[in-house]
């Protein structure tokens, strides 16, 4: 599914026109990665969380010559789903 199709989807199950739609799907992902950017996390029970997980420095290989070569530390972001989400899904 990508974002045209659910866009449709949740107009249908809601009610409402796709641009009204399409405007919450917009304000959800700008709110969540505006409070991941922030450090935050955003739980909705029942479905999951979203959070960031730190990634140390570490060394690593360049898998076409075999030279190691330093990794940086980053952030990266991490959706843990919850368990009313994960018995949905089998």
């Amino acid at each position: 599914m990508n974002k045209t199709e659910l866009v449709a989807a949740i107009a249908d199950k809601a009610g409402i026109t796709k641009k009204d739609a399409e405007a919450v799907v917009a304000a959800f992902t700008e709110t969540v990665t505006k409070e991941l950017k922030k450090g935050g996390k955003v739980q909705l029970v029942g479905f999951g969380t979203f959070e960031v997980t730190k990634r140390s420095a570490r060394t690593g290989r360049n898998p076409q010559t075999g030279a190691t070569m330093k990794i940086a530390a980053s952030k990266a972001p991490k959706f843990k789903p919850g368990k009313a989400f994960k018995d949905a899904i089998g």
